[in-house]
């Protein structure tokens, strides 16, 4: 997970407008010299210090959350039976794999309510 953006501009701040080395800024703020170095580059070339966006494709589940939710409130499938529910409504294909990921990441767990 990246670092706030206060942080990141409190590292800056540290180094440019107080004076501190890298390594101080590094060990005053419990992250890596090649951090504060890749925020003190970023700040000097962009001007923003905002993360970027994560590596890799967005997950073709995000667009359909709420339909996603929808469907795991009203039945108990496994997670094949849901990859297959899900291409006949949607039209696209998922794995297991990405359904799994996608259950964990909003919360459902395998675990039901007695």
């Amino acid at each position: 997970m990246a670092y706030s953006v206060d942080l990141r501009e409190r590292v800056v701040r540290a180094v440019l407008e107080r004076g501190m080395s890298v390594a101080e800024a590094a060990r005053s703020f419990e992250v890596g010299t090649a951090t504060v170095e890749r925020y003190l580059r970023r700040y000097r070339e962009r001007d923003d210090l905002r993360p970027d966006t994560p590596p890799g494709r967005p997950s073709g589940l995000a667009e359909h959350e709420q339909q996603l939710k929808r469907q795991l409130r009203q039945n108990d499938l496994r997670l094949g039976d849901h990859c297959r529910q899900w291409q006949q409504a949607t039209g696209k294909q998922v794995s297991t794999a990405t359904m799994s990921r996608w259950l964990r990441k909003i919360g459902v767990t395998r675990k039901k309510d007695a």
